[in-house]
């Protein structure tokens, strides 16, 4: 509580963002416990089926409705907003399109920087209000007059990876008020709190496909775009034939339709040609990473001796961060050298850059390198 205070006085008018689960409810609640001027919002971003198979939903109608029983709970207005097409535009779609170009996504980064908090902001702006909040475990700390992002207290539970693109004069005006808790910790404030929906469960797959079918999600929306190929071993022989390369990740073993006597993970996927490619654990892992639609704090300097997280639930490994430019278009790019090879270096992941427990930047992944592929 003390570190909110220090960042905005009581008094001041917050936005917070609320999905009716515990994590932005405790929010929401310790927001009013520190004085402030707490108004609910909520986006709505997806419809479920309506026969009862979806049991931890968020941004739907049900969740609206928890959402508004814990801000009447509190004594707050709330406040809900259709933001279904901008969803639909921003994450759905470039999910679809991801997986058929044989990219593994990162969904959650696009709604925070293209729906969620680019959204609440424009909407604080013209409602007068100062701040934005939200339930993520994150911590934004005062350095040098920047405010600068931070992992949040809970290394299980630590959110930063998705808020990596936000600058700081966004930062600014961002509160966090998880950020110094752990999950153990809300959910028995919740509970003792008696807030509506304490007991909610938690899931893990992406609030649009809580089944976690994803292949299935794509070939629904994208049947006519699907193309079949050839599954090859490592030394180019064609040994299966498969649907698409939306159904494949780097690194997948289990489910590739084919067996060949050894254990073999997928270690490459070509969506022009529709190959998929196999081999051992061994090439699996990568020497660095090309990074693209980089966003980096305004302090970074190149080269960057830092650690570098390529999943959101990959430990950090150490590494150099370069700054390259193409010869011939100009066009800025970035390479990540690991320290030590990393394993399923993904495409469309994104590559989040740390010094210690704080945020310097980070981008999407375009390419794992090799070795051979670092001068």
């Amino acid at each position: 509580m003390a570190r909110l205070r220090e960042r905005a006085s009581p008094g001041a008018r917050v936005f917070i963002a609320m999905s009716g689960g515990v994590d932005s409810s405790v929010a929401a609640a310790r927001l009013c416990d520190a004085g402030y001027d707490v108004v609910g919002v909520t986006l709505h971003l997806w419809d479920y089926p309506d026969d009862g198979s979806v049991k931890s939903r968020c941004c739907a109608p049900e969740d609206q409705h928890d959402a508004r029983r814990v801000a009447d709970h509190l004594g707050i207005p709330h406040y809900t907003f259709d933001r279904r097409a901008l969803f639909r535009e921003h994450v759905v779609d470039p999910f679809v399109d991801a997986y058929l170009s044989g990219e593994t996504p990162s969904p959650c980064v696009a709604c925070n920087r293209s729906v969620k908090l680019r959204e609440l902001f424009p909407l604080a702006e013209r409602l007068g209000v100062s701040w934005v909040a939200t339930g993520h475990y994150a911590r934004v700390v005062e350095e040098g007059g920047r405010a600068r992002l931070y992992r949040g207290r809970d290394r299980h539970k630590d959110q930063s990876y998705f808020l990596h693109m936000l600058r700081s004069d966004e930062l600014a005006r961002v509160l966090f008020p998880l950020g110094d808790s752990t999950k153990d910790e809300v959910r028995a404030e919740a509970i003792a709190r008696g807030l509506p929906g304490a007991e909610k469960g938690e899931s893990q797959e992406l609030c649009f496909i809580p089944s976690g079918r994803y292949a299935s999600f794509v070939a629904e929306r994208a049947a006519d775009r699907l193309r079949p190929g050839p599954i090859v071993d490592q030394d180019g022989r064609v040994v299966g034939a498969h649907g698409g390369v939306h159904a494949f990740t780097v690194g997948q073993r289990k489910g590739i339709g084919v067996a060949l006597g050894r254990p073999a993970f997928v270690v490459g996927l070509d969506a022009a040609s529709g190959a998929v490619r196999l081999g051992d654990e061994a090439e699996l892992y990568a020497a660095g990473a090309e990074i693209t639609d980089a966003v980096w704090s305004d302090d970074a300097v190149f080269p960057l001796d830092a650690e570098v997280r390529v999943r959101a639930r990959h430990e950090a490994a150490p590494g150099v961060v370069e700054r390259r430019r193409d010869p011939a278009t100009g066009a800025e790019r970035f390479v990540a050298r690991f320290g030590s090879p990393v394993r399923a270096v993904s495409p469309g992941q994104m590559a989040v850059v740390y010094r210690g427990d704080r945020v310097i930047g980070g981008g999407r992944i375009t390419a794992a390198l090799r070795p051979e592929a670092l001068p």
